[in-house]
């Protein structure tokens, strides 16, 4: 009895979660012919939902479709011929009005009269429980018209039962979840799940990268086994993570209604679906269902040599600052995607010296086979003549959107080879570092390239005789932030002379949290604290600071705290200033530092009124509710009052993930003997060095050294000039997303973002015997371009959605320190200039004949610039005037 009541329960579950009929899918009956209407339309919009801001367009027709053939074997094995007739194509926005492309145009005229034809050729769908067996269509028809025949048929595979399955269809091989009730049936698709071939790629970045979003549901109204309405949604969100105005979005839409049914054509006996094919039509063959690449041809398009002589003025060195550059740079880099290596080659040699980095910086970033093959045989590594331009190559490399193991394994094979200059020697091991650490974060650390180069790394390191080769293989770790490479860099930092003890300090100091474990902070605490030997202040003040980073203990912190007041001068108020800085900041370690400073012997007068002139300040630049940009500024300085270390950094939050935008790092040592001072205690036998070293986007660079020991120190300064010296120089592509999207109505879409910008960083330091004065000065000048660009095709009409940010901007910081007296003058600067700011807005429509729709806003304003502050005394934070300026806009036809 119980059994019989748990079959029943079994039953009436399954009778209410499926449509009433005897079929597991859709079933026609024989002899009739079924007369529905069909539309397909297309939206694309910035995601407001807004349908009179919307560009796109709609495909209607009538469709027939008849039963040829049912298997005697059993009613869901079934041949069904599907044809679409009287096809229209016309605006989704109706307020178009005059300005409608469509206007006064036949379908034959706006589709072309060989693919309406082709697009009113019936297909034949082989179905066996509601599921596509096959699908049949005639050879050599245009593969986007045969596209929108498979997004129609497409509509008639489904199942009358609830549940979860895949089912191949236009989008691919697909995970599908059906949910049955009564006369209804809803499927939803999940387009992330979906396997198809497509060309794609996406920088890995999160602050970098995009957010999308993907949905699909169909819902299906079912009379005996039969469709008596479908209506299908379909919508692609794009989002870039850091700067939300560029976004957009895609909504597809099918309609399928049933309008009557009438007499039909007789079953065609047979047991073979094959024989029954072959007798409705022997020219028909079996095609995938799953959609496939289309290309529309470009009319009028410049070639490769056209497209790069209308672009090169704005290229000129003077115009780099200027936000036309990097449009021209990103426009032709999607043009030299497209290039092979013959075209691209010609024109690198055709190219003057003025122009050339520039070129080179386009080639190496488009990221294509053709052109790394063209640039790496253009480029003579062994030559000491064109050293500028491999230094951009490697530049270019290092900031590569989406490298792939060809471009690492190209580097590897470089750095075994000669070289004219060994700057670009060490320039191709730090690049090589950073390609690993991309190649890793892809998912690509078990690559052969990627193991090579790993081993190239810490072997190099390991066996380093020479301090220059030590130095280098470190920098390439610093970037690729290998954690089996952290034994060797507590080494370095331990027993390491100054300056390559310094270096693997602050490698240490890149790696995440979780790397830094215990063991590497008794070591930190050893070298701080000098347990078994002296150190310089720049490697003991950097040990403090990769403690406090990293979850620190109640001792680490509070043994810290002690030493303040036991420390040489300056050191004493450095420290006092990072921990009064964590403190005012709410860092990570701010709640240990507060629950040690409950202690008297921790916090008290004597400890906290330590002066000096070093000092430490993060501030915001800006601050959103989903996103914040910090700079923060550390100077550490001599008991003489000569720099000894400045260090400023940039960071870019996009919700909580980091991105480190700029360091620059200013070094000085062993000047005490140009004014007659004591060298502070571990400091007695330094060179006289000072150089710069720069970071950018997470990338270390190769230093510039200013001057190396006292007779180069001499000569410097007695044919001293104030010409600052360029750290880095360029254009760079930083954001990178392509989408090819295959639609379930047949449409072809796309969604790219580019974000490409020039930069130019130049560093000084003027040393003043005469007027005992020092200064430094660090200059930053960028042009930032974003784009981004979304388009739906079918080959014969085309609507897109143009998006974009441009602005030019500088920031400058000046130290000075005048030590003709005790205490020594300190004046610090960062100074921020007026920023111009414009948003840009372009939508069209356009019919391959070349007919179209335009409309287009522009939108500007001005961020006033402001002075930072860089100490504690002055905290106020730097607030820009805005001033918007008149929104333009206009529309018409081209």
């Amino acid at each position: 009895m119980i059994l019989l009541a748990v079959l029943f329960l079994c039953f009436i579950s399954s009778y209410s979660a499926s449509v009433k009929g005897h079929t597991t899918g859709l079933s026609l009956s024989n002899d009739r012919l079924y007369k529905l209407t069909y539309s397909t339309e297309v939206f694309l919009d910035r995601g407001k939902g807004n349908l009179q801001d919307s560009v796109g367009y709609r495909i209607s027709s009538n469709v027939d479709v008849v039963l040829l053939w049912r298997s005697p074997d059993g009613d869901d094995n079934q041949l069904i011929q599907i044809t679409m007739k009287d096809v229209n194509v016309e605006n989704v926005n109706q307020q178009r009005g005059e300005k409608s492309i469509f206007k006064g145009k036949k379908s034959s005229q706006i589709i072309r009269k060989e693919n309406l034809e082709a697009m009113q050729r019936p297909v034949l769908l082989h179905l066996i429980h509601g599921k596509i067996k096959e699908f049949y269509s005639y050879q050599n028809e245009p593969a986007a018209i045969e596209n929108l025949k498979r997004g129609l048929a497409s509509l008639f595979q489904m199942q009358l039962s609830s549940g979860t399955t895949n089912e191949v269809d236009i989008s691919g091989d697909c995970k599908v979840t059906y949910q049955a009730h009564q006369d209804k049936v809803t499927k939803i698709k999940a387009l992330d799940s979906c396997k198809i071939e497509r060309a794609g790629f996406t920088t890995p970045h999160q602050v970098l990268g995009v957010t999308s979003k993907a949905t699909s549901v169909t819902t299906y109204k079912v009379e005996d086994s039969f469709v008596v309405a479908v209506l299908s949604e379909e919508t692609h969100a794009l989002r870039l993570n850091f700067l939300r105005s560029i976004a957009g979005k895609i909504v597809s839409r099918q309609k399928l209604e049933l309008k009557t049914t009438e007499a039909g054509l007789r079953l065609k006996p047979g047991k073979q679906v094959a024989a029954i094919i072959k007798e409705v039509d022997s020219k028909y063959t079996a095609i995938p269902i799953v959609g496939q690449v289309f290309q529309s041809k470009c009319k009028g398009c410049p070639s490769l040599s056209e497209h790069w002589q209308s672009i090169r003025k704005h290229l000129q060195p003077d115009n780099l600052s200027k936000a036309e550059a990097v449009r021209s740079f990103l426009a032709f880099i999607k043009h030299l995607r497209t290039s092979k290596k013959e075209e691209i080659l010609q024109i690198l040699k055709a190219e003057n010296k003025e122009v050339l980095p520039q070129l080179v910086d386009a080639v190496t970033s488009a990221q294509t086979p053709d052109s790394l093959d063209a640039i790496l045989d253009f480029l003579d590594f062994k030559s000491a003549e064109s050293v500028i331009l491999q230094e951009r190559f490697l530049y270019a490399c290092a900031f590569a959107s989406h490298p792939d193991e060809e471009l690492l394994r190209a580097l590897i094979s470089k750095f075994k080879g000669s070289f004219g200059s060994n700057d670009i020697r060490e320039s191709v091991m730090i690049i090589i570092g950073a390609l690993v650490r991309k190649l890793c974060q892809n998912e690509g650390c078990k690559l052969r390239g990627v193991i090579e180069a790993k081993k190239l790394i810490l072997g190099g390191l390991e066996k380093a005789e020479k301090k220059e080769d030590i130095m280098m293989y470190l920098l390439a770790l610093k970037n690729a932030r290998l954690p089996e490479g952290i034994p060797l860099l507590l080494k370095y930092t331990e027993t390491g002379e100054g300056p390559i003890s310094h270096l693997a300090a602050t490698t240490l100091q890149r790696y995440d949290v979780p790397f830094i474990t215990d063991e590497v902070k008794k070591t930190m605490s050893r070298i701080y604290h000098q347990n078994r030997k002296i150190h310089e202040k720049t490697v003991r003040t950097t040990a403090a600071a990769i403690i406090l980073k990293n979850n620190p203990s109640y001792m680490e912190v509070k043994n810290i705290l002690l030493s303040i007041g036991e420390l040489p001068k300056e050191m004493n108020k450095y420290m006092l200033s990072i921990v009064q800085d964590i403190l005012r900041f709410e860092m990570p370690a701010s709640k240990m530092v507060r629950k040690v400073l409950k202690e008297m012997v921790a916090h008290n007068y004597d400890r906290f009124s330590k002066s000096g002139s070093s000092s430490a300040y993060t501030g915001y630049v800006e601050r959103t509710s989903h996103s914040a940009s910090t700079y923060s500024l550390d100077i550490l300085y001599s008991g003489s009052g000569i720099l000894r270390r400045s260090n400023l950094n940039i960071f870019q939050y996009t919700e909580k993930t980091p991105l480190h935008g700029i360091q620059v790092v200013i070094e000085a040592q062993g000047l005490e003997a140009l004014i007659a001072a004591t060298p502070d205690e571990g400091e007695e036998n330094l060179d006289s060095y000072a150089g710069l070293s720069a970071l950018l986007f997470d990338v270390q660079l190769r230093p510039v050294t200013f001057f190396n020991g006292y007779s180069d120190l001499m000569s410097k300064m007695l044919s001293a000039s104030s010409d600052p010296m360029s750290v880095v120089k360029g254009l760079l592509l930083l954001i990178d997303h392509s989408q090819e999207l295959q639609l379930q109505s047949g449409l072809k879409a796309n969604m790219d973002i580019q974000g490409g910008l020039a930069i130019d960083i130049t560093g000084a330091m003027e040393f003043s015997l005469w007027y005992r004065e020092s200064k430094t000065r660090v200059k930053n000048r960028v042009s930032v371009l974003i784009t981004g660009d979304i388009t739906v095709d079918s080959s014969f009409v085309k609507a897109g959605l143009e998006i974009g940010a441009e602005t030019e901007a500088g920031l400058e910081f000046i130290s000075t320190v005048q030590f003709s007296q005790y205490p020594f003058l300190v004046c610090l600067q960062m100074d921020k200039e007026d920023v111009p700011y414009r948003q840009f807005e372009t939508k069209y429509e356009r019919l391959s004949t070349g007919r179209g729709y335009v409309s287009r806003k522009r939108k500007e304003s001005l961020i006033g610039g402001c002075e930072f502050p860089l100490h504690q005394e002055n905290s106020d934070m730097c607030k820009a005037v805005f001033t918007p300026q008149p929104e333009s806009s206009s529309s018409g036809w081209f």
